[in-house]
């Protein structure tokens, strides 16, 4: 499958009162190599940079990620430990030929089949 999210985090540097929503931070501190991020290499994430986006009055980072070679997806019906309660979205688990990986703070756009079976 093929599996479209956004996920979501904090601003991690300061910012004036003249940024705007929608006002892009530097490349070096918001576009992280997958391995940095996530603690491992993961080739099959197609990431583009965080952009900023208001959620409650208040400018957090969004980014949209796709995944491919999916095999199923889990939402857990109970937050975990990770989610943070102030963002968007949630822990979400993908289970892939190599593994589970797992994305926090995000919220699932659009899964779709790679190649479906016809009846």
């Amino acid at each position: 499958m093929l599996v479209h999210l956004q996920q979501y985090k904090h601003e991690e540097v300061q910012f004036d009162d003249n940024r705007t929503t929608g006002e892009s931070q530097t490349e070096d501190s918001v576009d992280k190599d997958s391995e940095e991020y996530f603690g491992e290499n993961v080739d099959r994430f197609d990431v583009v940079t965080w952009e900023t986006v208001e959620h409650d009055g208040d400018p957090i980072q969004r980014r949209d990620v796709t995944i491919e070679g999916v095999t199923t997806v889990s939402v857990p019906q109970q937050p975990t430990d990770e989610d943070d309660p102030d963002l968007p979205g949630q822990t979400i688990q993908f289970h892939m030929d190599g593994g589970v990986e797992y994305v926090e703070q995000a919220e699932i756009v659009e899964v779709q089949d790679e190649d479906p079976q016809e009846p």
